[in-house]
């Protein structure tokens, strides 16, 4: 099957600043594909180079199958909706999204059903006359999508769009966008530093650091299976240790931290050794908190502390523990109730495995 989109040893230079370094990766048709990635580290400029607006400094790019480079922005087969969405005020709903419509020339009635269809796709039909400032900014999300849609892009490129809007919207635009692309059927890449938005909507994530992709896979391999520190670190939340190797067997490794605590975690493979200089994360999740150590024997590794602060958020509250060595340890605490009255000072026991306990050798400083 032959990729809507696939870029091929792409680079592009800035003078002596390199900010997209031989980057690889395809995209299949009709998937969602997000580059997840921390300001500056590139993803905006291989947006830039996928829609035209910047010329590689080497590679391709190839939209089903045939190269683009020398192709103007306005004639690739793909569209793109900004953060700030750029809609025009002036102009109704209708007027909007066949905007790319009249000016390919096609013909009023011809319009009419597709910006009628458009709008039934997005669930708001019939309010083609109403103006944009009328709407909410989800709505006016769902436009500016719409707009793009009716020119049938093969590739929509979509750049932190959810940006602008509070937190309870993006929460339910995450939703929206993903059940938009299934009914459009198109191929989305999305950019965005937010890891919620990537791990919730998208089939495939590359995450992206200093130009290059640490690593791509499902939403589900890059949580459960990061394959370097920075992944580990930077989707979803974990605790993270320093320390050496003072024990290996097979990929079961035993580590003292630099306050001597010992920790026993897992390398998944990774080559470690005796004496190395070794990161590990556990995320708070992995954590099980009990009112009595005997109750944590078949863990791995079991710390007793104190509760030093106590994060509420519902059903995402949390704890930080405070160890003998003066750590603090974030811990999600267990929906069933048990746990509700604890008071920051209450002495508690937490526990995790080994299997919980991604290791990976220290950067070199």
């Amino acid at each position: 099957m032959i990729p809507d989109l696939e870029c091929v040893d792409l680079k592009k230079q800035f003078g002596e600043t390199t900010a997209v370094d031989s980057v690889n990766f395809s995209v299949p048709p009709g998937s969602f594909f997000s580059i997840l990635g921390p300001s500056g580290c590139g993803k905006t400029t291989i947006m830039r180079m996928i829609a035209g607006f910047l010329e590689p400094s080497s590679g391709d790019i190839q939209i089903k199958g045939k190269s683009v480079l020398d192709v103007a922005p306005n004639k690739r087969p793909v569209n793109m909706v900004f953060q700030h969405l750029a809609l025009f005020p002036m102009m109704t709903i209708a007027g909007n999204i066949g905007y790319g419509l009249r000016r390919a020339g096609l013909n009023k009635a011809e319009i009419d059903r597709k910006v009628g269809d458009a709008l039934e796709r997005i669930g708001l039909p019939g309010i083609g006359n109403r103006k944009i400032d009328e709407l909410s900014g989800g709505q006016k999300q769902r436009v500016a999508i719409a707009r793009c849609m009716v020119l049938e892009p093969d590739v929509l490129l979509l750049d932190e769009p959810l940006g602008a809007l509070d937190l309870k919207l993006r929460e339910h635009m995450k939703v929206e966008l993903k059940a938009l692309q299934t009914a459009f059927d198109t191929t989305f890449v999305y950019i965005t530093h937010d890891q919620s938005e990537a791990l919730v909507m998208s089939d495939q994530i590359a995450v992206m650091n200093h130009g290059q992709f640490e690593q791509m896979g499902s939403a589900r391999d890059l949580y459960y299976r990061p394959e370097t520190r920075f992944v580990a670190g930077f989707v979803g939340d974990s605790n993270r240790w320093s320390g050496k190797v003072e024990r290996v067997q097979g990929s079961e490794v035993e580590l003292r931290t630099e306050r001597g605590m010992l920790i026993r975690g897992n390398s998944h493979g990774r080559s470690l050794a005796v004496g190395d200089a070794v990161d590990s994360f556990v995320r708070p999740e992995a954590i099980v908190v009990a009112g009595k150590a005997s109750d944590l024997d078949q863990f791995d590794t079991r710390i007793s502390g104190e509760v030093s602060s106590l994060l509420f958020n519902g059903a995402a509250s949390r704890i930080l523990v405070r160890d003998d060595q003066g750590d603090e340890i974030e811990v999600t605490l267990p929906q069933s109730g048990e746990y509700a009255s604890l008071s920051r000072g209450d002495a508690v026991h937490i526990g995790w495995s080994g299997e919980q306990s991604n290791c990976f050798a220290a950067e070199a400083s």
